[in-house]
């Protein structure tokens, strides 16, 4: 489907507002009847078109999908693919004056226009939201920061535990901008120019959405929480970053995360990223608040986990069923 936004209209990196979004519809989809609906929330530098296409080893979600289904796993359900990639190679799905209004572009646009088109169970409690990663974080931002507009979230691997996650990367992120005389912008222009993208770059460009997503105050430019000279860190800066992980905002959330149905979370335990540091971090802070949820850890990494996928899309069917 496609969808025109008048939220991500003239956003700050220019992106564009008119999207096409994928749309799972299950076999013998009948739209005299009615489905819930889930929502994959890509990960960094991925799309809501580029996870639903063919692997060269493995399934598509559209095709796992149709397996849980002829299996009985889960029922007939509908799945929906936001589309919001952007210049810095991804997204957190948030609200923010350097990246745009994404969150709000999905509650507010994307939603309603998807229960109109297809044959959607209405409300909140046929309705879940799920991803890894970066949409592992946006799975359970969504559920502390619009309560009451979801059902049941999977948080695979989502980013937490930012002190872990972040931080050790400074002094890499700080010689790479090196390179560009620690302009910002001169390495995003070279990174959409380049005839050949370096793994260092990658991450330089990652620290720079977060920055752009994190830090309120970078509208025009995009200022990291660190020295680039010394690699000192910025206070001031830096706790903006933190105010946005998920461990640190429980307690403020409590009341939003006890109107879901179920949450579900897990991480492998040898995450090259060390996420699995943060995610013991948050089940804890849940377990705490009190907060009911299901916690697994699983020998494996960051990458090649959508077999996990198994156990999480039963899970958020039998919650919004």
């Amino acid at each position: 489907m496609e969808i025109e936004s008048g939220l991500l209209k003239d956003n700050p990196l220019g992106d564009p507002h008119v999207r096409h979004v994928p749309v799972y519809l299950p076999p013998d989809y009948d739209s005299s009847q009615s489905y819930p609906v889930m929502y994959y929330l890509a990960a960094y530098t991925n799309s809501g078109q580029g996870v639903v296409g063919w692997r060269n080893f493995g399934e598509s979600i559209p095709e796992r999908l149709n397996r849980l289904i002829a299996e009985g796993q889960l029922g007939p359900v509908i799945m929906v693919f936001p589309e919001c990639f952007t210049r810095l190679g991804g997204n957190q799905y948030l609200d923010a004056p350097g990246m745009g209004q994404y969150a709000s572009h999905i509650h507010e646009e994307l939603i309603p226009l998807v229960e109109r088109s297809y044959a959607v169970k209405p409300g909140a409690t046929h309705r879940a939201v799920l991803g890894k990663s970066s949409g592992g974080f946006a799975a359970i931002r969504f559920a502390m920061d619009f309560p009451g507009q979801w059902g049941a979230i999977a948080n695979h691997s989502g980013d937490a535990g930012f002190d872990l996650l972040y931080k050790r990367d400074f002094p890499a992120v700080a010689d790479v901008l090196a390179q560009f005389d620690g302009d910002v912008k001169k390495l995003v222009k070279r990174f959409w120019k380049a005839k050949k993208i370096m793994g260092s770059h990658i991450l330089a460009l990652m620290h720079v959405c977060m920055a752009a997503t994190y830090d309120e105050s970078n509208v025009a430019e995009w200022v990291l929480p660190f020295d680039l000279q010394s690699c000192e860190l910025d206070e001031t800066r830096w706790q903006r970053w933190l105010a946005h992980d998920p461990v640190n905002r429980v307690s403020q959330s409590k009341s939003a995360l006890q109107q879901l149905n179920g949450l579900y979370m897990d991480c492998g335990f040898r995450d090259q990223y060390f996420i699995h540091y943060g995610m013991r971090q948050l089940a804890k802070k849940l377990e705490k608040a009190g907060i009911e949820h299901i916690y697994t850890e699983f020998n494996g990494t960051h990458s090649g986990i959508d077999y996990r996928l198994d156990e999480s899309l039963p899970f958020l069917y039998e919650n919004i069923q």
